[in-house]
């Protein structure tokens, strides 16, 4: 059997393009030989199978109150039981739970991040084996957004609190032993329209990064964080 992939996270794991112009005119959604996680599949070949569960307005485990089915904790069980065996699960979400709308801290974000891999931890979806978990942090909301018309959805204070996302994310990874990764470190491109979605050079830095590390987590190479 392949090994499985599970990457679950929000529009920049679907792939949501900002500007037809970068996605080559043909939508808003980056194709199969753009998105990170098509990429990663490319590159892994075809011992591995890697899941795309990406939705856009996804969050770690706040209720939106105006778009049905975005909390990932209420979702996550039956993804990881859909696709057991998994032997990785590579979680990426934050930006939607910075929306003013939630009305919440950066702390409070990591703590539900925390929330949400103590749930998959203890999801029976790993053959016997060690849970296998990659948390990634997506970068920080550029400030330009509050020059756009996003600003009405997200509110002003987004950027801040996504910019402190990442840290709050390391130490809640170091506290339950998983597998952590600052895509803003990696300078993961965001466009210039909403300043929140990825860019095709950005999911390509992304996949970069991520066919060099996913490789040592299946394996068992990697110490972790």
């Amino acid at each position: 059997m392949k090994k499985h992939v599970v990457c679950l996270g929000d529009s920049n794991t679907h792939g949501y393009c900002a500007d037809p112009m970068d996605c080559g005119g043909h939508g808003i959604r980056y194709d199969e030989n753009e998105r990170w996680t098509q990429l990663l599949q490319a590159e892994l070949g075809e011992t591995c199978l890697v899941a795309e569960e990406g939705l856009s307005g996804r969050t770690t485990c706040f209720t939106d109150p105006l778009h049905e089915g975005m909390s990932a904790l209420d979702y996550i069980t039956p993804c990881l039981k859909s696709h057991e065996f998994v032997d990785l699960l590579i979680i990426m979400l934050g930006t939607n739970d910075s929306k003013d709308r939630f009305g919440v801290t950066a702390a409070e974000i990591g703590i539900a991040m925390g929330r949400l891999v103590r749930k998959a931890l203890a999801t029976d979806c790993w053959g016997g084996r060690a849970p296998n978990i990659l948390v990634i942090a997506p970068p920080p909301i550029g400030e330009g957004i509050l020059r756009t018309e996003y600003v009405d959805t997200m509110g002003v204070h987004c950027p801040r609190v996504s910019a402190d996302i990442a840290q709050c994310y390391r130490e809640q990874c170091a506290l339950l032993g998983v597998h952590f990764l600052d895509a803003g470190e990696l300078g993961c491109e965001f466009n210039r329209i909403d300043y929140m979605h990825l860019t095709r050079k950005g999911h390509a830095t992304l996949a970069h990064a991520l066919v060099a590390l996913v490789p040592q987590l299946l394996s068992g190479a990697s110490s972790g964080i």
